[in-house]
Parts: C-alpha cells; structure tokens; sequence
C-alpha cells in the first residue's frame, strides 16, 4: 500500500485530498498545526485503519518514521483575513516549510507536489494567464507575504528538482471552492453565501467589476491527482477558465438563496487583483483534464454545506 503525507491535511483543499488517497486505496498521513485548519473536516477519517494523523507545524522540522512515497505539501494560510492576522506564520509555512518537506522527500526518496496558487501572477497584465507569465506582484503589499511565499516555495521546488533530481511537482490553483470552507475565511463565496443565509447585506468590493474564476473542489482535486502522477515536472494551471465579475456572481448567489439580503459596495482592498482567469492548455495537454462541474452544480452543492454549518 503506498504511503502519502499531506500536510494542511485538516484544512479544505488537504481534507478533500485525504478523502480522494484514501478512497485510492492509499495510506495517508495527515499533518497540521491547526492554525486555520479544523478537525471536523477530517474528524470521520480517524476511526479508519488508513489514516494517521500529526498535529505538527512544518516551518518546524518535519519527521515521520516508516516509508513515504508521496508528499503532498498544501499547509498555508490562503485567506487575505489570514495574510493580516498571520502574515510571519504565512511566509514561514511557504519557505521553511517548503525546505523542511523537500528535504523530508530527499530522505525517503518520495515524489513532492507543492501547492502553489494563481497569486504567483499577481494583478496579471497578461489574461488570461499561462504558466509562462511571470506576474505583477508587490512583494510588500499585504497580499505580498502570501504571494511571495508561494512564488519562494516554486522556486526552492525547482532548485530541488534540478540539483538533487528531486521528483517535484507544482500546481498553481485558482479560486476553489465547496463544502469545508471556512465560514469566516474573507474570500468571495464564504462571504456571499454567509452573508445572504443570515439576511445581511452581502458585500461587495470596488465596484465588482474585478473577476474570478470558480472550480469546484472535487474538479480541482482530479487536476491535482492527475498532476502527482504525471511526469511533468513545471508549473501547471489548474482552475475553470469560466470568468465572472464578483457583481455577478453576488447576484447568483442572492438568486440560489432566495434570500433578501441587498448588495453594498464597500473600498477595493489594496492590490486586489482585478481579473482572474486560467489559461487550462496545458492541464489539457498534459494531464487531459478540464472541470467536469458547472459552478451552478458546485454552489447548489456548497450551499447544503453552508445552510448546515450555519444551524
């Protein structure tokens, strides 16, 4: 039975993925410090014989005895409320962490696969946006502990990878989304859909005119399956090129809920990126995957979680 580390394992993206090694077949080892990441995503895991689980910070040296063919390494704040509150721990988990884990895939000879993010691009001046765009970020903004760390952690991978013929994967992920998201993380859907379940107004940025691209969770985790498996060893997109301004999508979100919340505009934040959108080629190309669910399946499926997390 192969044996998989993730790490982030009790946060949205890691829980999902522990769900998909297991039904696989796998062995998986969960690790997380719980800074944001919550055990009720993983909590019906623990009775099964294939999973483990550390409550471990990886920016802190990183041991796990026995066997580990794969590492997937997703532990990281992802919310803008995060970067503020956290922004040290944030930069922390994408360097040290990062180091701390490949070298823990150079000892037990495993395949990484790092999760990288559509932040690497900044507020993009090319769109869509290819891997082969280098971005428009500032490195010291208040996204710039997120965005720099990401852009760090891909670049230690490479160094990896090149000079020790480490086996390295990289996926940069664009805005995902479904059950086990964070209630309060800050981002666009959890706010919405909090906001219209609970008759407040629901608040949007600027004048919403900025856009974004959903995929849905088990779209998203396909893509990066198919990736940890593959032979490439460069940055790969993967998100749903289906672009939507956040006006738009508010108004969605108002006409799935019934709900009679108005919509209030409140300040752009700074360095809000103003357009989102993957270019999907070469996940086609590669991996031959393309998201299999329209965000209007993904958010009726989202909506049952949010309406139960909210009782």
């Amino acid at each position: 039975m192969k044996r998989v580390l993730i790490t982030g394992a009790a946060g949205f993206l890691g829980s999902h993925l522990c769900d998909r090694f297991i039904a696989e077949g796998y062995q998986v080892v969960g690790m997380d410090n719980l800074i944001t990441g919550n055990l009720a995503n993983i909590e019906h895991l623990f009775k099964l014989k294939e999973f483990e689980f550390y409550h471990h910070d990886v920016s802190k040296f990183v041991h796990v005895p026995g066997n580990i063919d794969y590492i997937l390494h997703f532990a990281s704040p992802a919310s803008p409320i995060d970067y503020l509150k956290i922004p040290i721990q944030t930069l922390k988990v994408g360097s040290l962490g990062t180091h701390n884990l490949l070298g823990l895939a150079k000892a037990k000879k495993a395949r990484i696969l790092v999760a990288s993010t559509s932040e690497v691009y900044g507020d993009p001046l090319v769109h869509p946006q290819n891997e082969d765009y280098w971005g428009n970020v500032n490195p010291i903004g208040p996204r710039g502990v997120y965005d720099e760390a990401k852009r760090f952690q891909e670049a230690i991978t490479m160094a990896y990878h090149t000079y020790h013929g480490l086996e390295t994967r990289i996926v940069r992920i664009f805005n995902t989304f479904g059950p086990r998201m964070r209630l309060d993380d800050g981002r666009a859907l959890p706010a919405f859909m909090s906001q219209a379940l609970k008759g407040e107004d629901i608040t949007v940025f600027g004048d919403g005119s900025q856009t974004r691209s959903f995929c849905y969770v088990d779209d998203l985790v396909e893509g990066i399956y198919r990736l940890l498996l593959s032979d490439y060893a460069f940055p790969v997109n993967v998100g749903n090129p289906e672009e939507i301004t956040l006006l738009e999508f508010a108004e969605e979100i108002q006409k799935l809920t019934n709900t009679s919340s108005k919509i209030v505009f409140e300040p752009l934040p700074k360095d809000d990126p103003k357009q989102r959108k993957p270019d999907i080629t070469r996940a086609k190309e590669i991996l031959n995957w393309e998201p299999r669910f329209t965000r209007s399946e993904g958010l009726k499926k989202t909506l049952e979680y949010f309406q139960n997390a909210l009782k």
